[in-house]
This record gives structure tokens, sequence and C-alpha cells, in this order.
């Protein structure tokens, strides 16, 4: 969030349904400390449920005052009776207005209850937090306008079946965008997890062809993650082109400045990139280790042990320097990497 809460903003989180938003939301009501405390205001769940799960935590949910309701007038009056710091909204799609004839979670409804929300939190200087549940391709559903309306957005992801869950931040006003923060699910709960780039990190023995780790900068600080590429020979039709975590047409266009500037041609390869762990790069930092990763499947030669790798390729065949450099260096070395393969200019 950039260094705290702060007073009047509002924060929106969406993710998929079961992810943890509520679980994640319930632990940190009971860490904040705000004067007033914390209200949890949920249109999903029932008060006993609500406890339940705090019981389930083993948290503290003396400073939460809760309620369950589906109208944001009943929101509204207690705030009003309580005067809490925050205000949960679980979630935003449940609510509606007396001011609407509409069902929940139709545009007028949602537009309508978060106008209110917002101008709650600007008037009073409460920090109110909105869940957002989100559509089959990912978005937060609704209306684009609600994205506008606040000034934090954060999306809860998670590859299928993964333990981890990655907290990501693509719209912050008080902040760096693009921040992420990595959890665990656990029997107790979600727990941070302090050393990412560890955890991104393949612990194999030896070194395989085809993998190669990047330095890549998410929000205010470098993480690790590796980039691995598999070169299979084509079944005479169009070479596929497929990429997990890295933008499709980008890595196209690296196979062709590849083949022009090096002598490396794919066109006989169905070529497919994979970034560990369910992170996505949105950033050409990481343009030279795939590169790296796909000459190392095509030759069938690992790459040292302990190489990280960073740096843009251009068009023209350079390789162009990308900033935070000493940033990412110093992360590498602080997991244990002792060679680097970098721009000249970094």
């Amino acid at each position: 969030l950039g260094g705290g809460l702060v007073p009047g903003s509002v924060v929106l989180l969406g993710g998929d349904p079961g992810i943890g938003k509520s679980t994640l939301l319930l632990q940190a009501a009971t860490r904040l400390r705000t004067p007033g405390g914390t209200l949890y205001a949920s249109g999903e769940e029932s008060l006993q449920q609500i406890s339940l799960r705090g019981q389930r935590l083993d948290a503290d949910l003396g400073a939460v005052a809760a309620i369950a309701t589906t109208r944001v007038e009943d929101v509204l009056a207690a705030v009003q009776a309580t005067r809490p710091g925050c205000v949960i909204v679980d979630s935003i799609q449940t609510m509606a207005t007396d001011l609407l004839p509409s069902t929940p979670g139709s545009p007028n409804q949602l537009r309508t209850c978060a106008g209110l929300l917002v101008r709650l939190a600007k008037q009073s200087g409460i920090a109110v937090i909105l869940v957002g549940h989100v559509t089959k391709d990912g978005q937060i559903a609704g209306p684009r306008l609600l994205e506008h309306m606040v000034d934090v957005v954060l999306y809860f992801e998670s590859e299928v079946g993964s333990r981890y869950r990655v907290l990501r931040a693509v719209k912050n006003r008080f902040g760096a965008a693009n921040e992420l923060g990595i959890f665990v699910m656990s029997e107790g709960g979600i727990r941070e997890v302090r050393n990412p780039s560890a955890l991104f990190v393949s612990q194999r023995g030896e070194p395989v062809p085809g993998s190669v780790v990047t330095a890549v900068h998410q929000g205010s600080r470098p993480l690790l993650v590796e980039v691995q590429a598999l070169a299979d020979q084509g079944s005479g039709g169009p070479p596929r082109r497929v990429a997990i975590g890295l933008e499709q047409n980008r890595l196209t266009l690296l196979l062709a400045a590849l083949h022009r500037h090096a002598g490396i041609a794919t066109h006989t390869n169905d070529v497919f990139v994979n970034v560990v762990g369910g992170v996505r790069i949105m950033e050409p930092a990481a343009d030279l280790a795939a590169l790296l990763a796909t000459i190392s499947s095509i030759r069938d030669r690992p790459l040292p042990r302990g190489l990280v790798v960073f740096g843009e390729v251009g068009l023209a065949g350079e390789i162009r320097p990308v900033a935070y450099g000493e940033e990412r260096l110093r992360e590498a070395a602080k997991v244990g990497f002792t060679r680097a393969v970098i721009p000249r200019a970094n």
C-alpha cells in the first residue's frame, strides 16, 4: 500500500472465489491499530460464520465490529454508531441501496453503492476496503468506472492447486503500482513469505537445459524468478509460440531478433516459455533470460549454476540497460548468486 493504510482512502481488492480474500481481510482487521477499531460489513456471510472463521484463525476479534447486511444504508448507519477507523465491505457486488429498484450487483447499484462509500471515506477520513468479485477473464466484475473511483486496486491471485498467493497492486495513488505481496495459505490462515525470491527459484541439485534465473523489478522491490524454455521439434505446421508469464507478441519479436542477429533459427521449433510460480513479468528486463533459456534448450546445454541474467533486447540486436540494476544484483547476491550476465551500460 506504500507504507500503510491511508486515512480516507478507498482500496478495491479483487480475486477468484475461495482464494482467501475474506480470510486475508479478517486477519488484517485484527491487526489494524486504527482509532475506533474496524467495522467488517459482510453481505455474503452471517455473523456466526465470521466468528467461526475468527476462531479457526485464532484471531482476536475484540477490536472488530461486524455486521451482516446487504443494504449500504445499514453500513452507513453502523459507521455513525461505532465511528471506526476502517470499514471493510465484503463484497461490493452484494450491496444495494434503497435509492434504486435494481438488484444487487447491477451496474447502477455498483456505481451508486461504491459512490456512497467513497463519499463516506473522503468526508469522514475513514479508510474503506471493498472486496470485488472477478469475471472469468480475471477482471473485477461490473463497470470499469469502479476501478477509477477508488484510490488503490489490488488483485489476489493464485496458480491452480498452489498454496501460494500473490497480492498485486495494479493502481496505487499512494505508492508503487505493480507492487507484489507473496503469501502462503495454511491451516492457520494466510502468512507472509518473507523471502519471495527463494520461493520462485528452484532448488534442484544439477542445472538443467532451458532454465535461467532473472531479476525483475516489481513495484518497489526486486524479485528473482526462474524462466524456463522448451524448444521442441515442430510437427510440420506453423511453429507454435506459447508464453506464460511473458507477453506472447514479445516472445515472437525476440525469436525474430535471435535469428536475425545471432543466426539461431527457431522456425522449425515450437517454443514454449514459462515464468515459474505464476509471476507475470510486465517489463522487458527478462528478454535476455528468455533468449538464453531458449538457446539452452535448443542446444541441450544447461547454463552455469549461480548465474542470474537480465537485460532488454532491441530489434537491432543490442542489449539495452534496465532500471534498478544495482538493486537487482544486490537481491541476487543476497540469495547466493555469484555470476551475472547484464547489459554493459548497467
